[in-house]
């Protein structure tokens, strides 16, 4: 039996790379201090994979053969990819597969209903994975990464039923089909609230994104299934808020649990809003949880 030791949430937003110098003190603060946690409360954890669920943007399949969800099976994972390299503004990485691990997600989903695809050979990755990477350290750790592509782009999209049913399955393969001792991070990649490239390129939506932080740490997915649909997002941001479906995996994986936010910062320029959650897994935390009123 597999343990899920870490679960986090956080955006990849392109542009805080390149611009994070050029952001108020508040906000570099609250950017810092939410990737220092990252580093710091997965390294604490000492897990022998990271597995994160990030969005893909239309750069390793075709639009009329496009996978909900794509696993990376490499045995090492670089970025980001040349063509993003001046877009993102961050500097080059290297992490890390786990082969058997990524086999192992791909099997266990297939044998509980869940069709994904795989990539043996190398993703090209964007901001998904190159922005919690290069700003968390991750690479620095030492621990193997699978990444998971998740469709936010090509109609129709998973949305939060199913994103949540494809997090109950991630969590029941790492107790029941990884090895026995076998410690997992797991991190959700994407949002806040956004529209890239559309006609609210630089909008971005301060209330919805409180209301989904103040959501997601609740602990209460009842309501969470029940009120973060695809609509809802859209309307604060149409192609780019979706994203946020990536989290929805994560607290599928780990059940009703309470959260913490770093802070909340809004800077025009990142074009995107910017909130970090980091789930509580310990006993305490299902306690607290179980303790709530219906």
């Amino acid at each position: 039996m597999g343990d899920i030791v870490f679960a986090g949430g956080i955006p990849h937003l392109p542009a805080m790379v390149g611009l994070y110098d050029r952001a108020p003190p508040d906000v570099q603060a609250i950017v810092r201090n939410s990737y220092e946690a990252l580093h710091t409360e997965i390294k604490a954890a000492k897990p022998d994979a990271i597995i994160v669920f990030a969005n893909d943007h239309l750069v390793n399949s075709r639009i009329r053969s496009y996978p909900d969800f794509l696993i990376g099976m490499a045995s090492e994972h670089r970025g980001p990819h040349e063509w993003f390299k001046p877009w993102i503004g961050c500097r080059d990485y290297a992490i890390k597969g786990d082969q058997r691990t990524a086999a192992a997600l791909f099997r266990g989903m297939i044998r509980r209903g869940i069709r994904m695809f795989a990539e043996t050979g190398p993703l090209k990755f964007d901001d998904n994975i190159s922005v919690p990477v290069t700003m968390g350290e991750l690479d620095k750790l030492g621990i193997p990464l699978v990444p998971v592509l998740q469709n936010c782009t090509v109609p129709p999209i998973p949305e939060q039923h199913r994103c949540y049913e494809v997090g109950q399955a991630l969590g029941d393969i790492i107790r029941n089909d990884l090895p026995p001792g076998m410690r997992v991070a797991l991190i959700g990649s994407g949002g806040l609230s956004h529209e890239p490239g559309g006609s609210r390129y630089y909008v971005i939506d301060e209330e919805f994104d409180r209301w989904f932080l103040e959501l997601v740490t609740s602990g209460d997915h009842d309501r969470m299934l029940k009120e973060l649909t695809f609509d809802r997002m859209e309307a604060s941001g149409s192609g780019g808020t979706v994203e946020l479906f990536a989290w929805v995996v994560i607290v599928g994986a780990i059940g009703p649990r309470p959260g913490r936010s770093f802070g909340y910062a809004n800077f025009r320029d990142f074009r995107c809003g910017f909130g970090a959650v980091i789930w509580d897994l310990s006993k305490q935390g299902m306690d607290k949880r179980e303790r709530e009123p219906a």
